[in-house]
């Protein structure tokens, strides 16, 4: 007996683990309700930058023979789905880029890491150009909307992944976070986030120069833990941090603005929102104190590190004349920065985290807003400048880069919605390799707000 597709299509990625393991349902029709949702959410949402439903459904169907089998992994026969930054044996990783890029002859380690755990691929999911900015819309395939509100961006650069979860296409997906790309999207379309420490998931090489590590966004703070186990490679420790009380923390409630040499603005429903979650963590019984981390000039330290990886990636672009204008000025002033500003950058990180980690001897977690606005309106950043664009989605997105700076671990957790109905999310930061506390502290938040119960309304 199986379960009927309009109860299946927002079943969490734990739980379609489960009943494929006892025969609730199987994979081929959870496959296929993933690819026939994605194919008629694309004309609207366009999460997907390609899809592959033939070589989906075989794996499906090799996964219902090995479960009939008898075989056991994590993940086996469930659906899900890759950014295209990652390189999947067979299609081309153009990471949102125009033109026509080789197929990849083999998997990136975090993909290789799903096919061990038993995860069928659907497809991969858009991102704009490089990864450079917080909405996910290009040239190359035009723009992808938020299932929450179809004229606003779902955010970016994993706005896709977001996309595709929100909607209930697929439980879970992986993103990459190189100042703020899983985070940000994850808020704005009521989301899990995690952007792990850096090193937690191996990838083939460093990317951004250490800026961008790859992670999990989900519905729920349990399944986002189950799939950065799989891509990590570390067994059960996550699941059993979501399953387990944080304790009495001392969580350090933080609003300000990190340096950034533009005119930046809290507006006042994202600053209402995390003050509302603070609030939220007091009545669980954690004490919140007000602190303001030493972020000082760490900017300067952010420019040369992902403006180099900018040049670095556009070098692989087959036609660099297709990118758009303002992916090559970055790249031209990537070359400039890839010297001695680069090497200084990278060596002022051990500074960078003491100076700014002091504020973990006064608290064990911090909150700030993820983002500093709701979500955009689609086009916004339409026809602006490179400057212009920057100024415009530093204003809309400064409280997550400092973190890819420092390589240390945050989550986002859903913390609206608006006034609007919008989403707007909230972060809990850590320091070097707290992953498993701020997963204990997300999931008792999960518990009393019951963000998982929230559908977007969207009709596609």
């Amino acid at each position: 007996m199986t379960t009927s597709k309009p109860e299946l299509a927002f079943t969490g990625l734990a739980e379609q683990a489960s009943m494929l393991a006892s025969g609730a349902t199987t994979s081929v029709e959870l496959t296929r309700l993933a690819l026939e949702r994605a194919e008629a959410s694309q004309p609207t949402l366009n999460a997907f930058k390609c899809l592959r439903p033939e070589e989906a459904l075989r794996e499906a169907e090799d996964a219902d023979r090995r479960l009939s089998d008898g075989e056991t992994a994590p993940l086996l026969g469930v659906p899900t789905a890759i950014k295209d930054d990652l390189d999947v044996t067979g299609l081309p990783t153009a990471f949102g880029c125009d033109g026509d890029f080789s197929p990849a002859t083999a998997d990136s380690p975090p993909v290789a890491a799903l096919r061990r755990a038993g995860a069928v691929l659907i497809g991969k999911t858009n991102t704009p150009e490089l990864g450079q900015w917080p909405f996910t819309e290009g040239p190359a395939f035009g723009a992808t909307r938020n299932p929450w509100d179809t004229e606003r961006s779902p955010g970016g650069s994993s706005g896709g992944a977001a996309a595709a979860i929100a909607s209930g296409v697929i439980a879970a997906a992986l993103g990459s976070d190189g100042a703020g790309s899983i985070r940000i999207p994850a808020a704005w379309t009521d989301l899990v986030g995690i952007k792990p420490q850096r090193g937690r998931v191996p990838t083939e090489r460093e990317l951004f120069h250490g800026l961008t590590v790859v992670g999990p966004l989900a519905r729920t703070v349990a399944d986002a833990a189950l799939l950065l186990d799989v891509a990590a490679g570390t067994g059960t420790a996550f699941q059993a941090a979501a399953r387990r009380e944080p304790g009495r923390l001392r969580i350090g409630l933080s609003t300000r603005i990190p340096f950034t040499a533009t005119k930046t603005r809290l507006d006042p429903q994202a600053h209402a929102a995390v003050v509302r979650l603070a609030e939220r963590f007091a009545e669980l019984g954690h004490e919140i104190v007000e602190v303001e981390p030493d972020y000082r000039l760490i900017g300067l330290t952010f420019l040369p590190r992902s403006l180099v990886g900018v040049r670095d990636w556009s070098r692989r672009v087959p036609d660099q004349a297709r990118l758009d204008p303002r992916t090559r000025a970055n790249a031209r002033q990537g070359s400039a920065l890839a010297g001695p500003a680069l090497r200084l950058a990278r060596a002022t990180e051990p500074l960078l985290q003491r100076q700014i980690g002091s504020v973990f001897g006064r608290v064990d977690v911090l909150l700030t807003p993820t983002t500093a606005t709701p979500p955009p309106r689609i086009g916004t950043f339409d026809e602006l400048s490179g400057w212009q664009t920057d100024q415009a989605m530093i204003a809309a997105c400064p409280y997550a880069w400092p973190w890819n700076v420092l390589g240390w671990p945050g989550i986002n957790v859903p913390a609206g919605p608006s006034r609007e109905g919008l989403p707007l999310g909230g972060q809990l930061l850590g320091p070097s390799h707290s992953e498993e506390r701020l997963i204990s502290l997300a999931a008792q938040l999960e518990e009393v707000e019951r963000w998982q119960d929230r559908e977007p309304e969207t009709a596609w």
